[in-house]
């Protein structure tokens, strides 16, 4: 067994970092405020080959591995959660489907863009009668001679507002079978296609910058070809890349933990009460101590369920535990941070008031954490 990271990850993470902390950080506050993340910043991960790290250099990727993806999700989060995310979504999400999934013209026309980062892009799968109930959705697609219509309406779809963002992966209902069970079929819907209109852009408690939308498909059609795998198994292959989600979304939990484990070490070793630095009061100390065993053993448990990815071997267990654990772990080290800078830490200019804000989604996002004890337990 051997826990040594190699020397090319190493470099994702002191390459990552360098960037994120000199580009991204700076501008946190900034995007948080205006509610946007600049195209430039998108451009510019593309450019050094982070979106791309897990794949081919054919199809736009730098052939590396999953590990190093989310070695660099994790330093990137650490400077943002929501300039992280698009990572989920062109990559581990969007990206992943159609490099599995796709023919071979679909990935060179779609996949490229969104891995060079010439493009963002959305995953349309969640409406208000179907979010941990993937299977309920009922927007419906229709073939018509050479053209499927879309009808129906998503909601809280991440990205696909930002100004470069080129298509969605839309989930839709395309029949039943003899069961009486929904057949559902993914779709390529290019994001200026007449038909799907952008209704309203949610106002959200954290990741301000990361844009979520609904969307409202009227006899929305797209070619025939714009079928995105087998027809009969479009929820399968949601499923699927939502477990390399599940690895994505931890990681990027313990980038943001990390991120407060620094300010508040930092913090505590500046903040004198009663003639000495609060480090010096256990009742500091051990909630630091704490948040640094918790960060470990999530960084840790990402790293393994990303590793037997890489190996093609079963991960499931794995990546629902790294979720599961990440997340909630995520919002007791906010809480602790906020906490030992005190009246400091409620104030927005503080960096763990945002932190503290955005982590609250990540029980939600990728499954929630009461979907993915089920899914924990039916592997027992």
């Amino acid at each position: 067994m051997d826990f040594e990271v190699s020397k090319e990850h190493e470099m994702i993470r002191k390459e990552v970092r360098r960037f994120a902390q000199k580009v991204i950080a700076p501008q946190a506050e900034e995007m948080e405020a205006n509610k946007n993340i600049p195209v430039n910043i998108v451009e510019q991960m593309g450019e050094l080959g982070f979106i791309g790290i897990a794949f081919p250099e054919e199809y736009g990727g730098t052939g590396g591995d999953w590990v190093g993806a989310h070695i660099c999700l994790e330093e990137l989060a650490r400077a943002d959660l929501a300039v992280s995310g698009i990572l989920d979504a062109s990559s581990s999400l969007v990206g992943q489907e159609l490099f599995m999934f796709g023919s071979e013209d679909q990935k060179k026309k779609w996949l490229a863009p969104l891995l060079t980062g010439q493009a963002t892009t959305g995953f349309a799968l969640t409406e208000s009668n179907c979010g941990s109930d993937a299977g309920a959705l009922e927007t419906t697609a229709v073939l018509e001679g050479n053209e499927w219509v879309i009808n129906g309406t998503k909601q809280f779809i991440s990205f696909i507002a930002m100004p470069n963002a080129s298509l969605c992966v839309v989930a839709a209902v395309t029949g039943v079978d003899k069961k009486g069970k929904k057949i559902i079929s993914t779709f390529i819907v290019p994001k200026d296609n007449p038909g799907m209109v952008i209704s309203k852009n949610y106002g959200k408690m954290g990741m301000k910058a990361a844009p979520a939308s609904e969307l409202i498909f009227t006899d929305c059609r797209i070619p025939e070809e714009n079928l995105l795998g087998d027809p009969e198994r479009g929820l399968a292959q949601h499923l699927i890349v939502l477990e390399t989600g599940r690895i994505t979304a931890a990681a990027m939990c313990v980038g943001v933990a990390q991120a407060c484990l620094d300010e508040s070490l930092k913090y505590a070793k500046e903040r004198t009460q009663f003639g000495q630095p609060i480090f010096n009061y256990q009742a500091v100390s051990f909630k630091l101590a704490d948040m640094a065993v918790s960060i470990e053993l999530a960084r840790n448990q990402y790293l393994k369920a990303a590793w037997l990815k890489d190996k093609g071997r079963p991960h499931t267990f794995e990546a629902s535990v790294a979720k599961l654990y990440a997340s909630e772990m995520l919002e007791k080290v906010t809480s602790d941070a906020v906490q030992i800078h005190g009246g400091s830490g409620y104030m927005d200019e503080c960096p763990v008031s945002r932190y503290y804000r955005d982590a609250r989604c990540m029980q939600i996002l990728e499954g929630t954490s009461e979907i993915i004890r089920i899914l924990i337990s039916r592997s027992l």
